[in-house]
């Protein structure tokens, strides 16, 4: 294998990890309206957090349809 392709695969690797990373977190800052949790109040604590489990399911199932 030549070098440039492996080179090639490595950053293809970082580049895929670093979006789903910037993905998530971004998910996570509009499911919690972009304030940190000790700021919030119970009931934002509460919404947010269901917001997130959520999005984690339509990320789950998301990966599951792409398995089909």
């Amino acid at each position: 294998m030549k070098l440039d392709r492996i080179i090639q695969m490595v950053l293809n690797t970082l580049i895929r990890r670093v979006t789903n990373s910037a993905i998530t977190k971004g998910i996570d800052m509009a499911a919690g309206k972009g304030k940190p949790a000790d700021q919030m109040t119970p009931e934002e604590r509460r919404m947010a957090q269901q917001a997130r489990k959520t999005a984690k399911m339509a990320r789950q199932a998301g990966r599951l349809t792409r398995r089909f």
